[in-house]
């Protein structure tokens, strides 16, 4: 491969008249939406756990009962097992919610400003940081998979 061909895939490259501050901006606007993506992860996990937890609770409901404390039993069984974890809401509404309002907004929001300043195109910020921190030539250091 010769070193003209071993360059980023066009979907990749800078389109004509975009400066280096919109690619700084389209950079921080993507990474603030990586990490709204890890967020809705935690908010995931969140979720399941505390599933989980609910779910288990069912089994300690049964150990207080074995054990004679049926006054405890019944205040987990009432008082806890279903109840909502913020008022109204179980956490697949809260996932839900953020998914449908917040998250749609963000994915929404950051595809159209990158559409409008280039093209659509995605993580030009990092395929400029690649190619000037790469050593051509190299094995691994190849701008595309052979």
């Amino acid at each position: 491969m010769s070193e003209s061909d071993d360059r980023p895939d066009e979907a990749h490259r800078r389109p004509a008249g975009v400066d280096d501050a919109t690619v700084e901006a389209l950079g921080k606007l993507s990474e603030a939406l990586e990490t709204a993506e890890r967020a809705r992860g935690h908010l995931y996990a969140f979720h399941q756990l505390t599933g989980r937890s609910d779910l288990m609770l069912d089994e300690a409901v049964e150990l207080l009962r074995a054990a004679g404390h049926h006054e405890q039993a019944d205040a987990v069984s009432t008082e806890l097992i279903g109840r909502n974890v913020i008022e109204g809401r179980w956490t697949f509404q809260i996932v839900e919610d953020y998914d449908d309002g917040y998250r749609r907004c963000f994915l929404d929001l950051e595809e159209r400003i990158r559409n409008e300043l280039a093209g659509g195109r995605r993580h030009l910020y990092e395929a400029e940081m690649k190619e000037r921190r790469r050593s051509r030539g190299r094995p691994g250091h190849e701008a595309l998979p052979g």
